[in-house]
């Protein structure tokens, strides 16, 4: 396992197109400069030992220095050791709805980028509780299951979309009995299951199913993600909008946050029901909910006593620094020998 501390380094990494685009455009200065100058035969008598193989190599010996640099002020670390860790939490499962409805931009940028959000943003104010996330529409599909690594659950949900499930609908019910299996029963830690939806096109078995969930000991806490006026849903292609959704009657559909049904689902099972407009709002609730709930005890495995290895890239960039300097844009005796590039024609 590798950790990279101060991955904003990488951007020197853009300094290096910079560089070869650079020594095209000098190369090809040089070759009109030279042409104006003198004929290529005589130009091969004047300067007999230049190389045009030397200097790109100049080149790429310059580059693979600046790589190695900034992978050095990157300074990976490397673990070398697993080891089993003792921790307190809560073990949470976030259902995310992906439905068609979810793409309504009644709030910005629209329901699906924003449930994102307030997941995200609840995942970093986390401390030690475990993680899960489920995507649903018509069906219920694991995306994640229970773990503590909280980069690999963000970047689950970042790929999330509405066309990751073919049938359609708000299967909120499919969710919960999906979320059931995710809690270890052997740990019997606390659950939570938080539910980010605008409740549009809900099953009538959400509010029994979840009271069957409290039943088991998961609380539900639901998030309404969009407006009560509501919004059409864009057909996009490229980012352009080419049409709104259609009813069967032609008319441009409507979709309205449904705040009863989350409302009903979370007094079923012992939650509450927060609205998704303000981010802030929503993390701070879970935050005081979650800190209110007894942590329990839980095993993870995490990789410890992580080493810098940027001192390895650092010698590295010395080394090809060293190289450079010592490499002259001349032909030595061995490289007249090679006859790269039929440079002694």
């Amino acid at each position: 396992m590798y950790q990279l501390e101060e991955k904003i380094w990488f951007w020197v990494l853009a300094v290096i197109p910079v560089i070869i685009l650079l020594f095209l455009v000098l190369q090809l200065w040089k070759r009109h400069a030279q042409k104006t100058f003198a004929d290529k035969k005589l130009l091969k008598r004047l300067s007999p030992n230049q190389s045009l193989f030397k200097s790109i190599l100049k080149l790429i010996i310059l580059c693979l220095a600046i790589a190695s640099l900034a992978i050095a002020l990157v300074n990976p670390k490397i673990g070398t050791k697993l080891e089993t860790v003792k921790r307190e939490g809560v073990d949470i499962v976030f259902a995310v709805d992906v439905s068609k409805s979810m793409l309504a931009e009644d709030i910005a940028p629209n329901r699906l980028e924003k449930s994102k959000q307030l997941v995200t943003q609840i995942i970093n104010n986390l401390a030690s509780d475990r993680v899960g996330i489920i995507a649903y529409a018509g069906k219920a599909f694991p995306q994640l299951p229970i773990t503590t690594d909280y980069a690999s659950a963000k970047m689950f949900l970042q790929n999330m979309n509405t066309d990751m499930l073919s049938s359609q609908g708000t299967a909120i019910n499919e969710a919960i009995e999906l979320a059931k299996t995710y809690y270890d029963d052997d740990e019997q830690t606390n659950r939570v299951l938080i539910i980010l939806s605008d409740g549009e096109d809900h099953s009538e078995e959400a509010a029994k199913v979840a009271e069957e969930a409290s039943e088991e000991g998961i609380r539900i806490f639901t998030i309404g993600v969009g407006n009560i006026k509501g919004g059409p849903i864009p057909i996009k292609r490229n980012g352009v909008v080419l049409n709104y959704k259609k009813d069967k009657d032609g008319e441009t559909v409507i979709t309205k946050l449904n705040e009863e049904t989350l409302k009903a689902i979370a007094d079923e099972a012992n939650g509450a029901y927060i609205n998704g407009d303000n981010t802030n709002d929503v993390v701070e609730n879970i935050r005081d909910i979650l800190n209110k709930m007894d942590k329990k005890e839980f095993e993870a495995k995490q990789f410890a006593d992580f080493k810098d290895q940027f001192q390895w890239f650092l010698i590295f960039a010395i080394v090809f620094l060293f190289i450079d300097i010592f490499l002259l844009e001349r032909k030595t005796s061995w490289l007249k020998k090679l006859n790269l590039f039929n440079e002694n024609l």
